[in-house]
């Protein structure tokens, strides 16, 4: 008997139970707040693309996250966050390349098109997080970041939130503008807040959705006649450091929702590339007060920018490194710098440092060069293993306007497998030099990225980086830096490149130009645009 009153309360105890569960353990009041939140999407494509460079960046160049997987490249958006418990998110497509050249046409549609047949599937939308660069070049389109939030807004109509989230390199187009309610961008560079950057563009949208406030009513958008590198722009050092300093005060003012400055980017002739001011809120007065404060504040430093570090000709820049005795001296092959655009596989400087005769015996100076696409000596270093001598042909397979391809010959010291960029990557010992040759075009950015290969970067007299501006932890690392002007498809000396096609005038290419008008020109709300 007592054993069937304990087995009957247990039954009972149970049934409660399964009656205040939903499969996931929830009850049916947390059922109700999770069907009453905001439904939104998230969707992308981010890419820097140079028009100066004869590389063309096809479909399988960006590394596309899609469904569930993209919440994998947001921290801030892991399952047990509060960001993710705020609303119901739907992942649609999230798609990421190396800086390159112009992304072909069939590459770009076949990724919208993805997209937007991704969104149509859970229809209707509160809001939309656009997590985009906003400086891809596309065959055939002056303004293709205004081209797909256009197209995104035939799907999910007019009255969804898009909040826009960019890189300060990118482009802001009037469409782009008008498509977008809430829009902002990095605030350094180089970019350490990028991620902090994409958690605000959420945090705004959410809090815009939460608060029932919905679009702000007023956009300020003000393009200035600016158009210079990153190297010159760095918020690193002045004047882009209190440039930007000021965009954080700025959005705290009552009537702001936030506040962004682009530099643009340099290395695409396209009408949409300056710079440019945007300023959000919710007070006309303060919005486009803020807008053109900042914006002149941009103008009237414009002959202050400098490059971050100093630069030479790659001659000079040899011979400084030779003779010093700081390791490691770094110097940056700044003209086919693939995290800017650059094709990566020009070989000219490495035509020039191999030609050295310090570096021909193996007693020379040490240096290491990063890197050069060399598919056909990858495979025969696979042939011959680590300790074998190979001699292949290595890069100039996309831009060798000026130098062919380089015959390579030396030992093989190491050989890795699997990275998600370079594919396969092999060290090859020529003299005193080790060059790193990849199968597919790879950015060296970390220690790790050299430890991994059996290479010391802190222990090598000279390292070699195709890089504009170091990035954190080879600034970190650097004894001793200097930028070195070389050839390529972004090449830091913007006035020997043939721009046609921007806005004229435009600084720094008329530097004698008149003032410009900065007044702050409000754009139409999305659903007015």
């Amino acid at each position: 008997m007592l054993r069937e009153k304990s087995t009957y309360s247990f039954l009972c105890l149970f049934s409660i139970l399964l009656l205040f569960s939903d499969c996931g353990g929830k009850s049916p009041e947390s059922t109700k707040e999770k069907a009453d939140l905001p439904r939104v999407a998230i969707a992308g494509l981010a890419i820097e693309s140079s028009t100066f460079s004869p590389a063309v960046s096809e479909e399988d160049a960006f590394l596309a996250r899609r469904g569930e997987e993209v919440f994998d490249y947001y921290p801030f958006m892991k399952p047990d966050s509060i960001n993710r418990s705020r609303a119901n998110w739907f992942p649609t497509l999230r798609g990421h390349a190396i800086p390159g050249g112009i992304v072909s046409r069939e590459a770009y549609e076949s990724l919208v098109g993805e997209t937007l047949e991704r969104l149509k599937e859970n229809l209707p939308y509160d809001g939309l997080f656009f997590d985009i660069h906003g400086a891809m070049s596309v065959v055939g389109l002056d303004d293709p970041e205004g081209d797909f939030i256009e197209r995104i807004r035939e799907v999910i109509g007019k009255e969804t939130i898009i909040s826009t989230s960019m890189d300060l390199h990118g482009n802001v187009s009037w469409r782009l503008a008008g498509n977008s309610d809430l829009i902002t961008c990095y605030r350094m560079a180089p970019h350490e807040d990028a991620l902090e950057s994409k958690k605000r563009a959420v945090n705004n949208l959410l809090d815009r959705l939460e608060s029932g406030k919905g679009k702000p009513a007023f956009k300020a958008w003000v393009p200035i006649p600016i158009l210079l590198p990153g190297e010159k722009t760095s918020t690193r050092v002045e004047p882009g450091k209190s440039l930007y300093a000021a965009v954080n005060p700025a959005t705290q003012q009552e009537g702001i929702v936030d506040a962004a400055i682009w530099v643009g980017y340099a290395w695409a002739d396209e009408p949409r590339n300056h710079a440019v001011v945007m300023v959000t809120g919710d007070e006309k007065e303060k919005v486009t007060q803020t807008a053109e404060e900042l914006a002149t504040s941009f103008w009237e430093r414009r002959n202050k920018f400098e490059f971050i570090a100093p630069t030479a000709s790659l001659k000079e820049s040899l011979d400084m490194a030779i003779a010093s005795d700081k390791s490691p001296f770094m110097i940056s092959d700044m003209g086919d710098n693939p995290t800017a655009g650059g094709a990566g596989d020009v070989t000219w400087t490495l035509r020039e440092i191999l030609d050295r005769p310090e570096f021909k015996s193996t007693s020379g100076p040490s240096l290491i060069y990063a890197s050069i696409p060399g598919p056909d000596l990858v495979e025969a270093a696979l042939e011959v293993g680590v300790g074998g001598k190979v001699s292949a042909k290595v890069g100039a397979a996309v831009d060798d306007r000026f130098a062919p391809p380089l015959l390579l010959s030396g030992t093989v010291t190491a050989i890795e497998e699997g990275d998600k960029n370079a594919e396969i990557e092999v060290v090859v010992k020529v003299g005193s030099v080790h060059v790193i040759v990849t199968k597919k075009r790879k950015p060296y950015h970390k220690e790790k990225d050299f430890t991994d290969l059996g290479l010391n970067p802190k222990e090598t007299d000279i390292v070699v980086v195709k890089i504009g501006y170091l990035v954190p932890e080879l600034y970190d690392m650097r004894a001793d830096w200097i930028m070195a002007l070389t050839p390529g498809g972004v090449d830091q000396d913007l006035e020997r490149l043939e721009f046609k096609r921007i806005n004229r005038p435009m600084f720094p290419f008329d530097k004698n130009m008149e003032t410009p008008d900065l007044s702050a020109r409000l754009v139409p709300l999305s659903h007015e645009f």
